[in-house]
């Protein structure tokens, strides 16, 4: 039997949390966890009947939780850009961001909306453009922003010559990619909050191995059966042999996004080969250490999404 971990959350009445990729897995868990330690908790989704769903699951566990839906596809910059059209005009301070969502190893090459490899695209271009959108709330919120990286951003290299994978396409180097550059932004956005004093922290977390739906089937990515890893690994997890359960994999970015802690830190289980555990914080991998290729990802960001940090 897998054992079981938990951390304390503090009491974040009167907080104003969003979660990303909140309709199931981890994302869904954060939420419950968040709403019960009192936050208001926005749950931004592309499908609606999943959202629903997630919302009524919060609200069993949680009858008084606050929480709603919005809707966000993060793999479209106009819907990004929707959303933060629509909670800047609600102006109210964000004051935390779990950026969880994301998409792993489709079986062929596909796009965004705009044109970007479906993982960079989404993982990455997408959250680096919401961030930019709700900078003004985040600010106002003093807000602890927690990027969901994966131990992939310790393999592979960001691919400079070829961004969206058109020339050779591997799922496995490109969900690598996507994870490095979005780490690499979670640690830039705290330097540059540091710098120009925009009262943001920014922490990194990733989730371990664990039984979710990122393996599993997923027609909407071209995979209309589970992995063999996700088989693998839900056997693992069953028996409490090496990697975690969805339950643990939740509580690196609880920590990272709750802990009194200063920015720029990064967390995830503490077990053999960080595969599953109880949570502490992490050495960086060797891929995100170089504030030279941060920076680099920040303004190739900004030019692909046409947004800015102003």
């Amino acid at each position: 039997m897998p054992r079981t971990f938990d951390i304390t959350v503090p009491d974040l009445s009167g907080r104003r949390a969003i979660v990303t990729g909140a309709s199931d897995g981890v994302g869904l868990r954060l939420a419950m966890r968040l709403a019960g330690a009192g936050a208001e908790v926005l749950l931004p989704v592309r499908n609606q009947r999943k959202g629903q769903e997630a919302l009524a699951r919060i609200r069993r566990k949680t009858p008084y939780a606050n929480v709603s839906l919005r809707s966000l596809d993060l793999s479209s910059l106009e819907s990004v850009s929707a959303l933060g059209e629509t909670l800047r005009a609600e102006n109210e301070p964000i004051h935390l961001l779990v950026n969880n969502a994301g998409v792993m190893t489709p079986p062929e090459r596909q796009t965004t909306a705009d044109g970007f490899e479906l993982q960079f695209g989404t993982n990455h271009l997408g959250h680096f453009a919401l961030v930019a959108h709700l900078l003004p709330l985040l600010k106002a919120g003093r807000a602890r922003v927690t990027s969901q990286l994966s131990i992939a951003a310790n393999q592979y290299a960001i691919n400079w010559d070829d961004l969206n994978w058109e020339r050779s396409y591997s799922g496995g180097r490109a969900y690598s990619q996507s994870k490095i550059a979005f780490g690499l932004f979670g640690l830039e956005l705290d330097r540059r909050s540091r710098a120009g004093n925009w009262g943001i922290t920014s922490n990194l977390s990733h989730p371990g191995i664990a039984p979710t739906s990122l393996l599993a089937a997923r027609p909407e990515v071209g995979r209309a059966s589970d992995t063999m890893g996700v088989r693998i690994i839900r056997t693992l997890s069953a028996r409490g042999v090496l990697v975690g359960t969805v339950e643990s994999a939740v509580l690196p970015a609880l920590l990272a996004a709750t802990t009194p802690d200063a920015g720029g830190l990064f967390y995830g289980p503490k077990g053999p080969g960080h595969l599953g555990g109880p949570p502490a914080e992490q050495k960086l991998y060797s891929r995100l250490r170089s504030a030279e290729e941060a920076a680099r990802v920040w303004q190739v960001s900004e030019e692909l999404t046409k947004t800015g940090f102003a």
